[in-house]
């Protein structure tokens, strides 16, 4: 949600700034495909550098376990049941919970409960710069195609008006999604999408005037 919402306020706001400054067709649509692709990939090599420091920090745990485990495991079954009895198990059903499950797999234990860290929400970086990169695009595309056929007297009401929409639907979508207002989320994505998009058009009447 946050990925398309970016692309579509980002590459609807590039495409009002470049018309307000009195580019023809062919240079909006250029703007707004190099929009797409440079907020793609910034997304993307944003996401793959963040997730890949998670993924660092996740590796140097599960290293500092192993060797835990490797020179004191006496104290990391201490610990792990006392998680358990934190968790509400009484002192012998968790020593003996933490010792079959060490028994299992040690590692994989401590890490679930000690550290945090389970395979389904392991961080991964290519995963994560793709899905970035694929939703900003999703986004980007919305404002790019109505700019493609909207007529050129209409293109700066058309964008605005359809972007406002997608804005509105996919902040209504992420809203209704957790829990909250759907309305204000849709309100609000609306208002700073508008504000956004405002502020980038005066930007290029500025600059075109100025020309």
């Amino acid at each position: 949600m946050l990925g398309a919402n970016d692309g579509i306020l980002s590459t609807a706001s590039l495409i009002l700034g470049v018309a307000a400054a009195g580019a023809g067709e062919a240079g909006i649509l250029v703007a707004g495909a190099a929009g797409l692709v440079a907020g793609a990939m910034s997304m993307a090599a944003g996401e793959y550098v963040s997730v890949s420091s998670q993924a660092d920090t996740e590796e140097a745990d599960l290293a500092r376990e192993r060797h835990e485990l490797a020179t004191d495991a006496e104290h990391e079954q201490a610990e792990l049941a006392a998680i358990y009895v934190g968790r509400g198990l009484d002192s012998a059903l968790a020593r003996q919970v933490a010792l079959q499950l060490m028994a299992h797999d040690a590692l994989g234990a401590h890490a679930r409960d000690e550290l945090g860290i389970s395979e389904p929400h392991r961080a991964r970086p290519v995963q994560a710069a793709l899905a970035s990169a694929a939703s900003f695009a999703l986004g980007a595309v919305l404002p790019l195609l109505v700019a493609l056929l909207a007529p050129a007297e209409a293109l700066a009401v058309s964008v605005v008006g359809t972007s406002l929409l997608f804005l509105g639907l996919l902040g209504w979508l992420a809203a209704h999604a957790g829990g909250a207002g759907a309305a204000l989320g849709a309100l609000r994505v609306c208002f700073w999408g508008a504000l956004a998009m405002g502020v980038t058009y005066g930007i290029g009447k500025l600059f075109g005037a100025a020309v």
